[in-house]
């Protein structure tokens, strides 16, 4: 009897979505409940989903990650400012650039800047190279550089930056003052609104299975996600780190990420959601899984060695990195029946009108 009721639960929510395009809270918390045919059938929707209103198509998002140095001391990151035992590196502006236009003459459209919060690169620094990539070649340019002043935003916004990716990594205020030490939830919101204002398309996201985070949790972060209306969300797993204080603390779970990025692909349709590298590190088809359940996006690591080893933010990464060629992307892709997008990947915003902080 129980089965059935909760086939007639699931039924009922599907249809629900059907005709309002949207799903409550309790209705997020139950699909993140999923499991068996329930579960089979949540993934199935998602995928419906997203290729009903984006298609077939994959966006490769190239990312470099230009620096490993970082003033923060996140608890769950392996940049962070106490480990000592990590081999640091900052690449050369002109190196940087040189693996941007590489990046683009193999195929790819977007090219991602990342790097830990490192002061040592100043806003000029970076925009100057937004400058120099988007002079020659033609793609879109996403920064990555955590949280900086409103001058230095619009610095880079004026060298014709495109997008900004800002991960709020969990909605719940406690959670994130301890994971994140001297920063808070409401600053890290206010952030977000600030790209809006100056005009980048915002990227954010969320880390399933955090210490001490609860499904009720995962639930207001799908939430938040909608609230901002995000042309991006990044939905990745919590991986224990050695060098960290959370070193002994379980991974996230696999399943409860993919019914995440499910959930998500339903309340955002239109938003643009990666298969991430931390979902391929827990499980070696993760990225395949996320985008057979929503996902549309993949970004392959092109730092150039010998610095790519030495991002080291959570362990398994470097055994996600090989054949990161827009080739062998082609050729997976086009096995399972997709194809790689052609143009910028542009998302569309759809904010609720209230989400200033």
């Amino acid at each position: 009897m129980e089965v059935i009721n909760l086939e007639e639960r699931f039924s009922a929510i599907f249809d629900r979505y059907e005709k309002a395009h949207s799903l409550s809270g309790e209705d997020i918390a139950a699909l993140l409940r999923a499991e068996g045919e329930q579960l089979q059938a949540l993934f199935q929707k998602a995928d419906e989903v997203r290729e009903r209103y984006l298609g077939k198509e994959v966006h490769l998002r190239a990312i470099i990650e230009f620096s490993n140095n970082c003033i923060k001391n996140c608890l769950y990151c392996g940049l962070r400012r106490d480990n000592r035992k990590l081999t640091r590196y900052r690449m050369p502006a002109d190196e940087i650039f040189s693996a941007a236009v590489k990046a683009s003459r193999e195929g790819f459209k977007t090219i991602v800047l990342q790097a830990g919060e490192d002061p040592h690169y100043k806003p000029e620094v970076i925009a100057d190279l937004v400058r120099r990539i988007k002079a020659c070649s033609d793609v879109a340019v996403t920064l990555s550089l955590g949280d900086l002043t409103k001058d230095a935003y619009q610095k880079m916004r004026l060298a014709g930056a495109d997008r900004y990716l800002l991960k709020f990594e969990t909605s719940e205020p406690f959670l994130f003052g301890r994971l994140r030490p001297g920063t808070n939830l409401t600053g890290r919101l206010k952030q977000l609104s600030l790209l809006k204002e100056l005009g980048y398309q915002v990227g954010s996201g969320n880390i399933i299975g955090l210490p001490g985070q609860s499904l009720d949790s995962v639930t207001e972060d799908i939430l938040l996600l909608r609230k901002l209306g995000v042309e991006m969300a990044g939905i990745g797993p919590f991986i224990p780190h050695l060098q960290t204080p959370l070193r002994n603390s379980l991974p996230g779970d696999l399943y409860l990420n993919l019914k995440a990025l499910a959930v998500t692909r339903l309340l955002l349709p239109l938003t643009h959601l990666p298969a991430t590298t931390a979902i391929a590190a827990v499980h070696a088809s993760g990225r395949r899984l996320a985008l057979k359940s929503g996902a549309n996006v993949v970004m392959p690591d092109l730092t150039p060695l010998p610095y790519r080893s030495y991002y080291d933010i959570y362990p398994g990464r470097t055994r996600t990195q090989s054949g990161n060629s827009y080739l062998r992307w082609k050729e997976e892709l086009e096995q399972m029946g997709r194809s790689i997008a052609g143009g910028y990947g542009y998302g569309a915003i759809h904010a609720s009108p209230d989400w200033q902080f």
